[in-house]
């Protein structure tokens, strides 16, 4: 099998070909005024017309071969728009006319195969002819090379390179599909009526989330390593707050110097919090990611279970500024919820649909953050991290019971750069690249010595070796930056 750096170049080879360097197929941007007239007339039809070319949307399992699957008269299989996920989408697609220009689809010339984890599945990257490109993988359930007819690649002419999907050949955004596939700004506020979730905390939870000018106008600093008059006040809006950049370093932000007032502002003020909601294109302008950004003033300690016995971390997981999100993918051909992304920590869960937990009223998906942490999952009961088989890790505990957050009503639609500029406001602290919080280093044997001085001495070492394991994030009580900053703003989540 072809190794993953091998497929990787390959890639990365397609994708320059797309750039537009030397072959003159990078297409000219469209007036904004077309854009507009365009936006989202496509979106949920069912299908997507580009020109000659119908292409519409299957749903399979991610164990099935295309061999096990009937398509319609004249459609073929174009390949598989993701290879991780359970419930795989797969493009198909059929010429609709091409009278004097060429054939819009042509079959590959061979199959590279590609590492897979399916088991008895099988992927295969097409290699096109000259003059086309493939959109996606195909799976099959045996070693042999599949038959060139099974699958078709796409004329490059219908390609244009994408900015906000991963940049991965597999994803390739087809001309115009952004324009007017993905949905407008009605559309998107009919999406987060119909599929904003509920945010359930846990009943003990003592650090909620609040709005972004709640945490401003109750007295949150911003400190500077040059500015010899000491911290300022930040105003509702973060428009003093230094914009753009990178994360420097020279720029934090803090709690109030008050001990009152700053554990007042820790708890968070759940009446006023808002979700941030970024729009983005995703799996090449096919699918819509709608993510949903939540901000807390602080971040409790980690809490910790070694067998019988649950220990509190002391100030290990403790920091300023907490962002967190999930992120809800639907089809821009239906328009249909067909997964729901849950971030934890520094990593995250994919979760179908169709495994979801539906809250009531308004039957929409849950997400359950987790105690002090508030990482997201999907249902409630406790999630260990660490050698779970021994009853040894960092305790992820959610439950049913405490307060809610209907994402519906807090939705504020903060970023949605693909329907142009001036569509949609970005709040002026968005682009605030520096850290949330400050970073305090601190003694983490100490600490730990603290944790196990009661403990008996094998229980003692289960401990020590279980904090030596622990993601960095856990420590130096640094903040976070925001969510502009993060890896999956311009590109998929991983």
């Amino acid at each position: 099998m072809v190794s993953s750096l091998i497929y990787s170049m390959l890639l990365l080879i397609v994708f320059f070909l797309l750039s537009g360097s030397g072959n003159g197929i990078t297409p000219a941007k469209e007036p904004t005024s077309w854009k507009k007239k365009h936006q989202g007339h496509q979106f949920a039809k069912g299908r997507i017309e580009l020109g000659g070319l119908e292409i519409r949307e299957i749903s399979t399992l991610a164990n099935a071969s295309f061999d096990d699957v009937t398509l319609p008269s004249g459609f073929f299989h174009l390949g598989s728009r993701s290879h991780s996920a359970l419930l795989t989408l797969t493009l198909i697609a059929r010429e609709a006319s091409h009278s004097n220009s060429s054939p819009a689809l042509s079959p590959p010339t061979d199959f590279l195969p590609i590492e897979s984890s399916f088991g008895t599945t099988f992927l295969w990257l097409p290699v096109p002819l000259p003059g086309f490109l493939p959109a996606g993988l195909l799976r099959s359930a045996s070693t042999s090379k599949p038959l060139l007819s099974s699958l078709r690649c796409v004329r490059q002419e219908f390609f244009q390179s994408c900015d906000n999907t991963g940049n991965s050949p597999a994803l390739l955004c087809f001309k115009n599909i952004v324009d007017d596939a993905m949905p407008n700004l009605d559309q998107i506020t009919k999406l987060l009526q119909k599929y904003s979730p509920w945010v359930h905390f846990h009943p003990d939870e003592r650090y909620l989330p609040s709005s972004v000018s709640w945490f401003f106008n109750n007295g949150a600093l911003l400190f500077s390593k040059t500015d010899p008059n000491g911290p300022t006040p930040v105003d509702p809006a973060g428009r003093a707050l230094p914009q753009g950049g990178t994360n420097d370093g020279a720029y934090w932000l803090d709690l109030p110097s008050d001990d009152a007032e700053k554990d007042r502002v820790k708890a968070g003020e759940l009446s006023t919090a808002e979700a941030y909601v970024h729009v983005k294109p995703a799996l090449g302008g096919t699918a819509t990611d709608i993510v949903f950004w939540l901000f807390y003033p602080f971040n409790g300690p980690g809490r910790a279970k070694v067998g019988l016995i649950n220990i509190g971390l002391g100030h290990i997981g403790e920091h300023v500024g907490d962002w967190e999100h999930v992120t809800l993918r639907i089809s821009n051909f239906d328009g249909v919820l067909k997964r729901m992304y849950f971030s934890q920590h520094t990593s995250g869960t994919w979760v179908e649909a169709t495994d979801l937990v539906y809250s009531t009223p308004g039957q929409r998906p849950a997400a359950y953050a987790t105690l002090n942490g508030h990482a997201f999952y999907p249902k409630a009961g406790l999630v260990l991290q660490g050698e779970v088989e021994k009853g040894i890790g960092i305790r992820d505990d959610t439950a049913e019971g405490g307060q809610t957050m209907n994402l519906t009503a807090r939705a504020v639609i903060a970023a949605a750069e693909y329907l142009g500029d001036g569509a949609v406001a970005e709040p002026a602290w968005l682009q605030y690249m520096r850290d949330w919080g400050p970073k305090v280093s601190y003694d983490v044997s100490k600490e730990v010595d603290k944790l196990v001085r009661f403990l008996p001495g094998k229980m003692k070492r289960k401990v020590r070796n279980l904090v030596e394991r622990l993601p960095p994030e856990l420590f130096g009580q640094e903040g976070p930056t925001g969510p502009k900053v993060k890896a999956s703003w311009d590109g998929d989540e991983v």
